[in-house]
């Protein structure tokens, strides 16, 4: 009883924070490509939906010159801004680029760089390191750091894949049956992601995000009805399983906008999908934490706060479902 009124109040306490798009903002991208000469090709590209009083802005290096004025139009949900600059003979190896504005617009951004003989580098700019310094050649320990984080960022913002896994904790009891649900959803995402990412598997991203979200309500449902019937759900990693084939192609969504690598492919994917799994366990832990530590206290609630939990799991769940819904009609 205590369990399940402990996962109410820490779910109340995710909702009153959460966005109603239960994602993060898009990511920025800053793409160059040398095209000789000493030449680069400067693509900017930032979301339509940024936070009001915000703006990004590249950074680019003082020994580039400007080429003309940016063209800006809109493509894709997002604004896209094309220049030229001339670098030098050199080109872009060894100089500093960085993105101004992304504590306060709360988003990451991405760095695609390519050089003249071919060869492609990639950086994740984030609040907390704004600049990147552009190496010779791609270093694979820098692209693994970049998608671990970029994967416990993603997990961490992306309230839907949390509040299907904080479902999870409530419908399954027992340590053991616990530990192979969890399991059962890392393996079913991790698969599709994959797929999702090699090129395996294409689904459209706006089916999949309603696809989720309707995951989440069926398994509102489900808790509410084996909570109706006092007894636990004998095979819970199936379900998880197969509702973790969907999430994982969400996940394939949020990283194809951030882009790969095609020199550092697996190195990316691998770190990506640890990422997520070290966010999700941290989630996990923090969540069966705070119920060790607030249940003591919390034993005179009223019997009908047992069922607050699954409700507003629900009801959110819905409401996504309708939005995304008619996002796909319009």
């Amino acid at each position: 009883m205590r369990r399940r009124v402990v996962l109410g109040l820490l779910l109340g306490v995710a909702l009153s924070g959460a966005r109603a798009s239960a994602h993060p903002l898009a990511p920025a991208l800053l793409e160059l490509r040398e095209t000789g000469n000493g030449r680069v090709a400067v693509s900017w590209k930032t979301s339509a939906l940024a936070i009001p009083g915000t703006q990004l802005a590249p950074v680019l290096p003082s020994a580039c010159r400007p080429l003309g004025s940016p063209d800006a139009r809109r493509a894709g949900g997002g604004v896209i801004e094309r220049w030229e600059m001339d670098c030098g003979a050199a080109g872009l190896a060894g100089l500093r680029l960085a993105v101004r504005g992304l504590d306060a617009a709360g988003v990451e951004a991405l760095v695609r760089v390519q050089r003249a003989d071919g060869r492609r580098v990639q950086h994740v700019l984030r609040a907390r390191e704004p600049a990147w310094t552009v190496p010779a050649r791609p270093q694979r320990l820098g692209v693994a750091r970049g998608y671990l984080a970029l994967g416990v960022e993603h997990i961490a913002t992306g309230l839907d894949h949390l509040l299907f896994v904080f479902g999870l904790l409530l419908l399954v009891r027992g340590g053991r049956a616990l530990l192979a649900t969890l399991t059962a959803f890392t393996l079913g995402h991790s698969v599709t992601l994959s797929l999702a990412v090699l090129g395996l598997a294409r689904v459209p991203p706006g089916p999949v995000e309603l696809a989720i979200a309707g995951s989440v309500f069926a398994l509102a449902v489900e808790i509410s009805r084996r909570a109706a019937a006092t007894r636990a759900p004998r095979f819970p990693w199936v379900l998880a399983g197969v509702f973790g084939l969907l999430h994982g192609l969400g996940f394939a969504g949020a990283l194809r906008e951030a882009g790969l690598p095609e020199a550092e492919l697996p190195t990316a994917l691998l770190a990506f999908n640890v990422g997520i799994e070290l966010g999700q366990l941290a989630f996990v832990a923090g969540v069966l934490g705070a119920r060790a530590l607030l249940a003591p206290q919390l034993g005179r609630l009223p019997a009908w706060c047992l069922r607050a939990p699954e409700y507003a799991l629900g009801a959110l769940a819905a409401s996504w479902c309708i939005e995304r819904g008619a996002a796909l009609l319009a």
